[in-house]
């Protein structure tokens, strides 16, 4: 499987393939940071010809990367001319770090054999989109978050986590990087 954008979301989705035995190929902005790393075997940088090789060595692609100046249209027609035949290209992280015209004619021509999405370059996704008529296509409205537990585990992570470290001066957890964007 491979993951584009290897943070928090990747990881979690990499533990999950981790345990079915897949490997795992990454792209990370910081690939030293998932050097001993043991759930992923590859972890590349975010250059393009990362991204294509990622691309042709996967049979799952899951997109988790961040929209930032520096993603936005990062897996576009290039890095779909690449994909491994019969490859699924699943994106939870944010709409526009995907060419969906290009994606669109890779799932029509059958370079990809499917698509899982729950973000989209425009949200909610227009009624003229192709993509709602596409057969090999699943479509979710941007709510993979939104189970049963995520409210009471978010107020959890705030009031043990977040709050006693503001309390004390320490770092906090999943600070926000302006000058990343995320």
């Amino acid at each position: 499987m491979g993951i584009v954008g290897y943070g928090d979301i990747g990881r979690a989705c990499a533990k999950i393939a981790h345990v079915y035995g897949m490997k795992i190929v990454a792209l990370r902005r910081n690939p030293a940071l998932s050097v001993q790393d043991p759930l992923v075997d590859v972890v590349y940088g975010t250059d393009q010809e990362s991204l294509e090789q990622l691309m042709s060595e996967s049979d799952y692609i899951v997109c988790s990367a961040p929209s930032t100046v520096e993603t936005r249209g990062l897996v576009g027609p290039d890095a779909f001319s690449k994909v491994k035949q019969d490859a699924v290209f699943i994106n939870l992280g944010r709409g526009p770090v995907v060419d969906e015209d290009a994606m669109i004619r890779a799932l029509k021509d059958g370079s990809l054999k499917g698509a899982a999405l729950d973000v989209f370059e425009v949200e909610p996704l227009p009624e003229s989109s192709e993509l709602w008529e596409l057969e090999n296509v699943l479509l979710s409205p941007h709510n993979m978050d939104q189970t049963s537990t995520f409210m009471h585990e978010a107020a959890e992570f705030f009031v043990f986590e977040n709050l006693p470290r503001f309390i004390c001066g320490k770092d906090l957890l999943n600070p926000v990087d302006p000058r990343a964007g995320y």
